[in-house]
């Protein structure tokens, strides 16, 4: 195995719930970590100069388009390099965190991450998405059918004609339920939720670190 590629980008730091379920992933991890934090380190949004460059000959690029392609070769070396992934990737508005939407953005490039005509060079990595959210959004909830970040990251990241991982979502619910009174009643939802949460990013991480020494 060579690394574990880490991506976080929730913007509360330590109080973020996505982050604190990651970390008990990682505790159960045995292996190299890379890790990228989108928060404190955020990666330019996509310009002109970074699309064009995508298709202009190394020789004949302007000083914009070398810098751009020069930020997404990195991103993009950084990611190739990577034998499983870890992302948190909280609720924030009912979609991602422009952070990650940004990184996606500069990592997913035709020919290089990903392929119309056969699979990406990461099809079938393993992947575990953390996304946490203050409400819930599942059948059954007055909010069901409004979340658009997980329904948008497995397309994203799962299908084959995009990046073809291996993903598996875990998502701790109801985590404004400890701070609104208005959820209150919803507290022991939110506590179960998050113990399953981080159970089951235990028991990921122990399956794919044995897959990975098999």
């Amino acid at each position: 195995m060579s690394y574990l590629l880490r991506i976080d980008s929730s913007s509360l730091g330590e109080a973020s719930v996505s982050r604190q379920i990651a970390q008990s992933f990682l505790d159960a991890w045995d292996g190299e970590v890379v890790h990228r934090d989108l928060a404190a380190a955020p990666v330019p949004h996509l310009t002109e100069a970074g699309i064009t460059a995508r298709v202009t000959d190394p020789a004949h690029r302007t000083d914009a388009q070398a810098a751009a392609a020069a930020t997404q070769d990195a991103l993009i070396e950084e990611f190739l390099g990577a034998s499983a992934y870890l992302f948190t990737v909280p609720m924030y508005n009912l979609t991602m965190p422009s952070v990650f939407k940004a990184w996606l953005d500069q990592i997913m490039v035709f020919g290089r991450t990903t392929n119309y005509d056969g699979p990406s060079p990461v099809s079938g990595r393993p992947t575990v998405v953390i996304s946490a959210r203050g409400g819930g959004y599942g059948p059954g909830a007055p909010k069901h059918g409004l979340d658009y970040v997980v329904p948008t990251l497995e397309a994203l990241l799962g299908r084959e004609d995009m990046l073809g991982l291996d993903v598996t979502t875990v998502i701790p619910e109801l985590t404004m339920a400890p701070h609104a009174p208005a959820l209150a009643a919803l507290l022991p939802m939110h506590e179960a939720s998050m113990a399953d949460a981080h159970r089951r990013v235990r028991d990921l991480a122990a399956t794919i670190t044995r897959g990975a020494a098999a």
